[in-house]
């Protein structure tokens, strides 16, 4: 099949800045390449060459932000595909077929965008019309549509996300030992127990839900550390209201919270590797934010909310806990002293998770799947 995979006009792919659905379209086509002609369609980047094909024979054509859309609709006049990919933008899916009326439509959705006030109910009904598959990145996700537009069900499918089961390395393998010790000399993190949490600082997140756990965790375990991973926005270290709160709350608490901005993915993993649980205190309805597959990689328990689709994937007690208390910091504070109290079993369920990956998560698995939506036969 010839294979094009459109990405928003948000970030570019590879996913240099960062981005969920950016890392997915890049590992998803470099696993469908080896079989497939597949061309990524994607916003220019200055780091960036408007044309090229990488090491797994992927093409990528990148164009203007600001003319994004007209962009891409001439490209697809002129170079036809067997299968369009259409990453989360619903209301994009006339002009493809305007430009290309031949080609088979695969929509995925990775947010929320089926809502009254992202597209109008008659757009709405014409794309789902018009596409032969709606892809989710969850279960949560598929209801937003299916609540509003019932007509969809039979098109719509959950297709998980995955993470490169390769790149994270749990901390009990040879190599994830050495990465632990090193990372955790670098960072003056010996003798600690380390709390992470990987995300965008901002209120949705739930960032300071767990410094106000602190003073709870810390009066049994003094040694333990929260570590945060992010900045206000993908790629950016600029400073907010918010941000500025965090950084003054965790001040307070200098041997017990530490803050390390905008990390580029390449190099997330080993960030995972140093620590010894992981907490996503979301407090927004998350479609299934895709830090819960790296921890799963990374073989750590997991700790989250009980909020859109992030509970999807945790089976209570056996990879982490999910906390339907979601917005009270005693109710992580209770979890995180739990695993930091019982390593034994902490291990156990950061290995039950691992496994869980390995077997559902990898890109193989999750590239199988999309081309099983995309028409291509089993076996």
């Amino acid at each position: 099949m010839k294979i094009a995979m459109i990405a928003t006009e948000k970030l570019p792919v590879p996913a240099i800045r960062g981005g969920a659905t950016q890392i997915y379209l890049d590992a998803t086509a470099a696993v469908m390449a080896r079989k497939h002609d597949v061309t990524v369609l994607s916003i220019r980047d200055r780091e960036l060459p408007d044309e090229e094909k990488n090491k797994n024979g992927v093409a990528y054509r990148r164009f203007a932000q600001e003319t994004y859309v007209q962009e891409v609709a001439a490209h697809l006049r002129t170079e036809t595909y067997d299968v369009i990919h259409v990453c989360n933008r619903p209301r994009w899916v006339r002009y493809i077929r305007e430009a290309s009326p031949d080609s088979a439509i695969v929509l995925s959705v990775h947010n929320e965008m089926f809502r009254d006030d992202k597209i109008s109910y008659a757009e709405g009904i014409d794309c789902i019309n018009t596409v032969k598959q709606i892809v989710t990145v969850s279960d949560y996700i598929g209801a937003t549509i299916c609540d509003r537009f019932p007509q969809a069900a039979g098109k719509v499918a959950t297709v998980y996300s995955g993470v490169d089961v390769k790149t994270f390395q749990p901390k009990w393998t040879t190599q994830g030992a050495k990465i632990n010790a090193a990372v955790r000399r670098e960072l003056g993190l010996e003798g600690k127990k380390v709390v992470l949490f990987v995300g965008r600082l901002s209120k949705v997140k739930g960032a300071h839900l767990l410094l106000e756990a602190l003073p709870s965790i810390t009066e049994k375990h003094p040694e333990a550390m929260i570590v945060f991973v992010g900045s206000k926005w993908f790629g950016a270290n600029e400073m907010n209201s918010y941000v500025r709160y965090l950084y003054t709350l965790g001040a307070l608490y200098e041997n017990n919270a530490m803050f390390i901005q905008f990390v580029k993915p390449e190099q997330i993993s080993q960030l995972y590797t140093m620590a010894d649980l992981f907490v996503c205190p979301s407090q927004w309805q998350e479609p299934l934010a895709r830090v819960h597959y790296e921890a799963m990689a990374a073989g750590l328990p997991i700790i989250t909310s009980n909020r859109g689709g992030n509970p999807e994937v945790v089976e209570n007690g056996k990879n982490g806990y999910i906390i339907n208390d979601f917005s009270n910091p005693e109710a992580y504070a209770t979890l995180i002293n739990k695993l930091l109290d019982e390593p034994a079993f902490a291990s156990q369920m950061g290995k039950y998770g691992r496994q869980k990956a390995e077997r559902e998560f990898s890109w193989e698995a999750v590239a199988a799947k999309l081309l099983r939506a995309y028409g291509e036969e089993r076996g």
